[in-house]
């Protein structure tokens, strides 16, 4: 007759204490992320959604949603600064491809065409870039009405001549119809500091009570290993 011996220990608890760890680390991160976006425009804010299985998943059960309400909209007196007081998004042209952005700091080129600080084409609601067919010497002759239609004063004829309307879309690509759109205007992060410093407590008590849990688990296991190598 043989006879089967050993010892079994349960590993669950300091798996689910390190899982658990994860998953608070995330989303610290993702609040860290909030925080550093407050001073950006065009940031906006990152919803953690935690899947009621993130206990077993860890960090793959915790998905990302984006806050679409609009930031703060602040003036910046500067003509080709563009901000949206509706919900929406510029289409750029960018390597990557058509992306979307609510960062409405554009420029001209000296071929007129607009561009983003980064170089990309502004595209118009046709989906080609926008083009001036001349440079104005003061960038305040550029008009950007609020459906987001760009025109340019000709100084001759003493009238605005339509040159093509900004292509803001919902984040489906949907054309919005009323975007509101401000001139002059930045708008900044739609991030309160105080609603992310409120949130982060309990996810960090959460890491502390986790913590613990796991220093507990493996002093136990330690102590019984220690016992078992003594008893031998």
């Amino acid at each position: 007759m043989k006879i089967n011996g050993g010892v079994r220990y349960c590993e669950l608890g300091v798996r689910s204490s390190i899982r658990a760890m994860q998953v608070a680390t995330e989303l610290l991160g993702i609040t860290n992320e909030n925080v550093n976006g407050f001073d950006k425009i065009g940031y906006q804010r990152k919803d953690a959604v935690v899947s009621s299985f993130a206990e077993y998943l860890g960090v793959d059960g915790i998905s990302r949603n984006v806050d679409d309400k609009v930031g703060r909209i602040m003036v910046s007196e500067k003509p080709l600064d563009i901000a949206l007081a509706n919900k929406g998004y510029f289409q750029i042209q960018t390597p990557n491809g058509v992306q979307l952005t609510r960062d409405g700091r554009f420029k001209l080129d000296k071929n007129g065409y607009l561009l983003t600080l980064e170089d990309n084409n502004v595209l118009s609601d046709s989906g080609v870039p926008i083009k001036l067919h001349r440079v104005p010497e003061d960038l305040k002759e550029v008009v950007v009405n609020r459906k987001g239609v760009v025109s340019v004063f000709n100084s001759q004829s003493r009238k605005l001549e339509a040159v093509a309307c900004l292509g803001i879309v919902d984040a489906n690509g949907m054309a919005v119809m009323n975007p509101d759109v401000k001139q002059g205007f930045n708008e900044y992060s739609n991030v309160s500091l105080q609603n992310e410093f409120l949130a982060v407590m309990p996810t960090i008590r959460n890491f502390e009570a986790n913590r613990q849990m796991f220093i507990m688990n493996n002093t136990n296991m330690q102590k019984a290993i220690s016992q078992l190598g003594s008893a031998s």
